[in-house]
């Protein structure tokens, strides 16, 4: 059985160039980046820019983090998005899903944010792109129920979903997991925030490991991204990495 494919969020390095950011991938063997569009990549001549590094270091664009949202739809914008997110060759662009949790998301806002997702997912497929919501606070992706109720409502082929664990959830994560997973598209993980989580409040340190291992039992074929790393270090990169390589 081979490893997980491994990928990185240029985000994790947001204080490195994107030339950087391409040596520290190569230098942990990480095939797969998506990059982020607040900083590395804003428009198509940076895409195109990037492109270039990673075909010369045999690294893939996976996703373009765009975080565009939803719920602030602007027509020419997204279609500028989805220009950049083909120009890198990426197959899936990453997007807020609101700037509220689902149990205090409105009807009225809520049928904005379907309406929304309709329309930028038609767009996304005449450039072969997936939408995948960030599994995050603060969003309507907030919680399993809420995702499956919208993405049913949405109805949409190419729209998809992240994975991101909560850290300190595990009934809730393995739930998650379970239940969305014919939409998951990539996984985030942060070692850095499992630290935070996890050993400072001497709950469980190998929480993530079974979270991991779950995902191998069921032969996910997505790619397993490292977003953000303790101290911001390059050597922690390479240590997450090669973890990662151990399932």
């Amino acid at each position: 059985m081979n490893s997980f494919k491994i990928g990185l969020c240029s985000v994790t390095f947001r204080k490195k160039s994107v030339d950087e950011v391409v040596k520290i991938a190569e230098k942990a063997d990480i095939r797969f980046i998506e990059w982020g569009g607040d900083i590395h990549v804003k428009t198509v001549e940076d895409a195109r820019r990037v492109k270039e590094l990673c075909d010369n270091s045999d690294i893939k664009i996976c996703s373009y983090g765009s975080y565009f949202n939803c719920i602030e739809y602007d027509e020419n914008k997204w279609l500028e998005i989805c220009k950049i997110a083909k120009e890198m060759c990426a197959d899936s662009i990453r997007v807020w899903l609101g700037k509220k949790d689902s149990e205090i998301t409105t009807r009225d806002e809520y049928n904005i944010l379907v309406s929304n997702s309709k329309k930028m997912c038609d767009i996304a497929s005449q450039y072969n792109l997936t939408v995948c919501p960030e599994c995050h606070d603060n969003t309507f992706n907030n919680n399993t129920d809420a995702f499956l109720k919208i993405s049913k409502d949405i109805n949409k082929a190419n729209f998809k979903t992240y994975f991101q664990s909560r850290y300190c959830r595990m009934e809730y994560d393995t739930d998650r997991i379970f239940r969305t997973y014919p939409y998951i598209k990539d996984v985030h993980i942060s070692y850095r925030d499992l630290n935070r989580e996890q050993y400072f409040k001497k709950k469980n340190p190998d929480y993530l490991d079974t979270l991991l291992k779950k995902f191998r039992s069921m032969n996910f074929d997505g790619i397993v991204m490292i977003e953000f790393v303790r101290y911001n270090s390059e050597n922690q990169l390479l240590i997450d990495a090669e973890k990662l390589r151990s399932y």
